[in-house]
């Protein structure tokens, strides 16, 4: 075999700093130990998350526009707190390291909630009645264990699929169909997790105590970072490649510095390195594109551009670099369209489980499933649906399209806005139906109304059929639209996605109560829904998905896609 045939060609190194090999390292050997970590993790957080707008009800003694607003700027912060984590990883430590410290950071902080939620003098005080009385301090605890989760999981959530896509030479082939293939099974993977987490674990919480419903994530927290640290020698590591944010603004400084330079017809004249190799630390070359011309001002030559025969890097910068800036230009207006279909996701964790907990939850006689369980629909959607488009839609619309991926990673992500849209109406004519129920049969009082939560089953199945089609597309698109140097920084910023579609969520929340609540009215969202319209703002989040799709329509045609060339450095 020859020698570079041995050895990765995408510039990844093993455990001790060498040529990765290709034999010992990395592929679906390496994958499934950053698999195991993912599901064991994703079984921490939603086991904690799901139910925990149920907690703020009930422990804290929140109503359900504080407990609703109050999980979704948590949940936001959880999903921008990656963009810490991903520069960190992708300047200096590199993903590896970044997950390991962040890691202690978050099983800190699990243990901390869980001792807010058991040890009496911390855990609030409740009467008989189930009325509970924290005092300021308790509930202080609980944030700062919640918000120390969600820096710790600013360290994960944007690197382990990058690291796990890593493991895969984007050069070779072969390997370069098993990375597509790998963000289906890393999306599932997360899914098996929040399975358990919505059936057994919200249950212990709503059944046995909350003490043992957040002290089982803890330990599933603990098992998560075992499992990442056994496959140590196997992983395939990219080289961080120094400051991002340093490179950007020295385009943006170097460009601006040369607004009055003129750019030569022959685009070969800008500045670039002449050998093969980039002069980023693990990025390949990247090729010009004729967007964005202004930032090309940059890599325009001058006399006085070099320093004892060296380019100041503040006043010249290489084609790459400047392509670099553009590439992230090019991923923000996808990127924003995902914000709404983030706004429409949180439901499940707010509004639909609000929306349950008025309806019948028995099942049979003597078993009665909470409200949050339902979310587990969504899992089951997505464990279903993710083999399915893996192995079955992916080669039928191959046939049709000639895409090796079946759809381009902006078609899968379109269809999965369409279907959001179809989870909105769904939900909202099941609150219009249990509304007039309501109306019939004078339940305005009336806790759980007689219609069974089951109903609730199809919205959570459709957002979860939307799950695999935009948020895996989206996982794939920026981890390969991003440059090569800034892959946990375009992960960071896809799930920056989440992060605002949930501070979107807060801000539709208070702006609709406050403009339905005037002149004494109860408004869409009071704490007796009975008497309230949440079908009003199913509508208002569904028109808000529709124009969101148009949008989205025209910025994917006006999308071009990055184009690499060379070896990384």
């Amino acid at each position: 075999m020859a020698e570079d045939d041995i050895y990765t060609k995408d510039g990844t190194v093993d455990f001790h700093n060498k040529p990765a090999i290709k034999k010992e390292t990395g592929n679906w050997k390496a994958c499934r130990f950053i698999l195991g970590n993912e599901c064991s993790e994703r079984l921490a957080y939603y086991g904690m998350g799901t139910n925990l707008v149920n907690y703020m009800l009930v422990r804290l003694n929140m109503g359900n526009v504080s407990a609703s607003n109050s999980v979704t700027n948590w949940s936001g912060t959880c999903y921008l707190t990656p963009l810490i984590g991903a520069f960190l990883a992708d300047s200096y430590l590199g993903r590896y390291w970044t997950i390991a410290g962040f890691s202690i950071i978050y099983v800190f902080g699990m243990t901390l909630l869980t001792v807010s939620a058991s040890v009496n003098g911390i855990k609030p005080r409740c009467n008989d009645d189930g009325v509970c009385h924290p005092t300021t301090s308790q509930t202080a605890v609980c944030f700062v264990a919640l918000y120390l989760i969600a820096l710790g999981t600013g360290g994960i959530k944007p690197c382990v699929s990058s690291f796990g896509a890593d493991q895969f030479d984007e050069t070779d082939d072969s390997e370069r169909k098993k990375k597509s293939s790998f963000f289906n099974w890393f999306y599932l993977s997360i899914n098996v997790g929040a399975l358990v987490a919505s059936s057994v674990l919200v249950y212990i919480q709503m059944h046995v105590g909350w003490g043992w419903g957040f002290g089982i994530p803890a330990v599933g927290m603990a098992v998560a970072v075992v499992f990442f640290f056994s496959g140590s020698r196997l992983y395939r590591h990219q080289k961080p490649g120094g400051s991002a944010l340093t490179r950007i603004s020295q385009v943006v400084v170097a460009s601006t510095r040369k607004s009055n330079v003129k750019i030569p017809d022959d685009t070969s004249l800008l500045y670039e390195t002449t050998d093969e190799e980039g002069n980023i630390k693990g990025s390949r070359k990247l090729e010009h594109t004729d967007d964005f011309r202004f930032f090309d001002k940059a890599a325009v030559e001058a006399e006085t551009d070099r320093v004892n025969g060296s380019a100041n890097p503040w006043k010249l910068c290489t084609v790459t670099q400047v392509e670099e800036l553009k590439s992230i230009i090019r991923l923000l207006p996808v990127w924003a369209t995902g914000i709404v279909f983030s706004a429409v996701y949180s439901q499940m964790s707010t509004m639909f489980v609000l929306q349950g907990n008025t309806m019948d939850q028995h099942v049979g006689p003597n078993f009665t499933i909470p409200s949050a369980s339902l979310s587990i629909f969504d899992t089951i959607s997505v464990i279903f649906w993710a083999p399915v488009y893996d192995r079955i839609i992916v080669k039928c619309a191959r046939k049709f399209t000639g895409n090796e991926r079946g759809f381009t990673q902006l078609q899968r992500m379109g269809i999965g806005l369409v279907i959001s849209v179809f989870s909105m109406v769904v939900a909202g004519l099941l609150e219009v139906v249990r509304l007039n129920y309501v109306k019939t049969h004078n339940y305005y009082d009336l806790e759980q109304v007689p219609m069974s939560i089951f109903w609730q089953v199809p919205q959570y199945f459709l957002i979860g059929c939307a799950e695999v089609f935009t948020f895996i597309g989206q996982l794939e698109f920026f981890y390969d639209q991003g440059p090569d140097a800034m892959r946990s920084l375009c992960s960071a910023l896809s799930l920056t996605t989440a992060a605002l579609g949930n501070y979107l969520c807060t801000l539709l929340v208070t702006i609709v109560t406050k403009v339905t609540t005037r002149n004494g009215k109860l408004g869409w969202i009071p704490d007796n829904l009975n008497r309230g319209h949440l079908d009003y703002f199913y509508w208002l989040l569904a028109i808000l998905s529709v124009i969101n799709f148009v949008v989205y329509l025209w910025i994917s045609r006006w999308y071009t896609y990055k184009k690499v060339t060379g070896k990384p450095h």
